[in-house]
């Protein structure tokens, strides 16, 4: 018997040549094949013949003798049962399941990979912090479901490009200019003089000694990754320097940027302060474990006309009128609660106008899905950014591009809240977790809750080495089957030959099942934009493991007995290993 990896898309084949049999015109009839609540249902569950039973004018269970009748023969499927009004439950033979441990060694990192995206294009925006200071734990939160998101539409078959976007132009830089410039001539935040909307944190001491000292900002290296750690995929497709893009933080503020030291440029010590931090959040996220193909700039809108462009031609799509010295854009007319102003009465535009300009440039890039991850105090943004799209008519789908938003994080130790991190003055930075509990932790953490739900960071769990930890809970699993792995000291294709017939108990049998949801899995969370999924499946299948590792022995005399165990759980430590990819974080051998 060949090995199915994938047994729901394996089930939705052999349906879809039935419907064709039964119905040959029936295009477009989407068939959903679904795990039933109860097991004595079945392994899947199809709802075809209900589907049809409108179109076709016949009982839902006439039809479902029909598809049955006409579905191929497959060697994976014990028998199927007509249910209820008209479900057709399908039971797998217990061959077909266990043969999933021979197919998850074959297939090692590549298993749990699906082809639902074919390849086709995808942007992910996400962090895309101001670079007005550290990234903090908010910040951290985007990275983390960011890049889990983007792993996870890779290994769900979509070529993925990772953006960074980041606003170097506006009010918030002209504040960041004017403390790094009071700073240099001596005045602190304590000064009456001091501005309310200056920047407080010891960073913006740190940005103007580098200055006063005349010291140049230059790139550690390139930051070019095309995909999540350990997987393939083509390499990116680097934009030109010229167009606001570049393939690494250096090239995106020139390749050097030499401190003048004069107190007075305040010119120099914009561009200067934007390239300190902007290199500063880097580090950070490459200390994340983050990486991205390309960053795109705010300022190069303007300055390669995109946003005059953009602006020139929402005026001549009739959706803009001049009230009040403002130029406003239309909104209600594609579904917002009231019109937006796009060019105040001083002459400058909101910030939603050059959003417009940046995701036209995505359309014309090529990019016909667009997913932007973003904190949720982003939420009115979309109708805007929507909207203004919509008014230029120029092919964009409603809806596009998907937002994925992240709620707030607190962070907590010894059961209080933790605020505010003394270098960045009034927020807990990503770096402080990260050199607290470590790149693993604080990637798992961040990743493992729902994005629209708020997430409490304890830094003390993060820390324990207690089954309470899930990150630790998981990665012990992964570490339990390398050890028993290494004192069994066998070549491990010698598991290929194993005779996995002989798994029968009740802790076998939930892991071959866990083992077999693997790409469903990740097609869940591809589709629901939730890599959170991701986090949940891990923990459930390392329960599975420790509660199978207390009760069993596996190196055990019976030669048979112990190759099929070691199979097993090697196959478990594959999926673990895969899964942890996905997250970002390390699957270690030993701990």
């Amino acid at each position: 018997m060949s090995v199915v990896l994938n047994f729901k898309s394996h089930l939705s084949e052999l349906f879809a040549q039935a419907l064709r049999e039964v119905v040959p015109d029936a295009g477009g009839i989407e068939i959903l094949i679904e795990r039933p609540k109860l097991a004595t249902h079945g392994d899947y569950a199809c709802n075809l013949a209900m589907q049809l039973a409108k179109p076709l004018r016949k009982p839902p269970r006439e039809i479902a003798q029909a598809l049955i009748a006409a579905l191929p023969v497959s060697d994976f499927i014990e028998k199927l049962e007509i249910a209820g009004a008209g479900f057709i439950n399908v039971f797998i033979t217990t061959a077909a399941k266990r043969g999933v441990v021979r197919g998850v060694l074959q297939a090692g990192a590549g298993y749990g990979h699906i082809h639902l995206g074919a390849g086709r294009k995808v942007d992910v925006e996400f962090v895309s912090a101001n670079p007005t200071g550290p990234l903090h734990v908010g910040h951290g939160r985007g990275a983390a479901v960011g890049d889990c998101l983007c792993s996870v539409l890779h290994a769900a078959g979509w070529n993925v490009t990772r953006e960074f976007y980041y606003n170097d132009a506006g009010v918030q830089i002209d504040n960041l200019a004017l403390s790094v410039q009071l700073r240099c001539k001596g005045i602190t935040p304590d000064d009456p003089s001091w501005p309310e909307a200056g920047y407080r944190g010891d960073y913006i001491l740190d940005v103007a000694q580098a200055y006063l000292a005349q010291e140049m900002v230059e790139a550690d290296g390139p930051t070019r990754f095309a995909q999540a750690p350990g997987a393939g995929g083509p390499s990116p497709r680097l934009l030109p320097q010229s167009a606001g893009y570049a393939s690494n933080v250096s090239e995106a503020h020139d390749q050097h940027v030499k401190a003048s030291g004069d107190v007075n440029d305040a010119e120099a010590i914009r561009h200067f302060a934007v390239a300190y931090l902007r290199r500063e959040q880097d580090i950070d996220l490459r200390a994340f474990g983050v990486n991205f193909d390309v960053f795109a700039l705010e300022s190069a809108l303007y300055t390669d006309g995109k946003v005059d462009e953009v602006v020139k031609k929402l005026i001549a799509s009739g959706h803009t009128y001049e009230q009040d010295d403002a130029l406003w854009l239309r909104t209600t007319d594609f579904g917002d609660d009231k019109d937006r102003v796009m060019r105040k009465s001083d002459g400058t535009y909101t910030y939603f106008v050059p959003d417009i300009a940046y995701h036209l440039d995505k359309w014309r890039r090529g990019f016909v899905r667009v997913i932007n991850e973003q904190g949720a105090d982003h939420h009115s943004t979309i109708t805007r950014v929507r909207a203004g799209l919509q008014a230029l008519d120029v092919g964009i789908p409603k809806g596009w591009p998907d937002y994925v938003l992240h709620q707030m994080v607190t962070v907590l130790r010894n059961g209080e809240e933790v605020k505010i991190s003394k270098r960045a003055g009034s927020y807990v930075t990503l770096r402080d977790l990260i050199d607290e509990v470590g790149c693993d932790a604080t990637r798992y953490f961040l990743a493992a809750r729902h994005s629209d739900s708020q997430l409490v960071f304890d830094i003390d769990l993060a820390k324990s080495k207690s089954n309470e930890n899930p990150v630790y809970y998981i990665q012990y699993a992964h570490a339990r089957i390398s050890a028993v792995l290494a004192q069994w000291g066998a070549e491990h294709k010698a598991l290929l030959e194993a005779n996995v017939s002989l798994l029968d108990s009740e802790y076998e049998t939930a892991l071959l099942q866990q083992m077999i949801d693997f790409p469903q899995v990740i097609e869940n969370a591809a589709l629901e934009l939730a890599p959170h999924l991701i986090a949940f499946y891990l923990k459930e299948l390392a329960a599975s493991f420790h509660s199978y590792y207390n009760a069993s022995r596996f190196l055990v005399e019976n030669e048979a007995i112990k190759l099929a165990r070691l199979a097993l759980i090697a196959a478990v430590a594959q999926v673990i290993h895969n899964g942890l990819a996905l997250l970002g974080v390390s699957a270690p051998e030993k701990m």
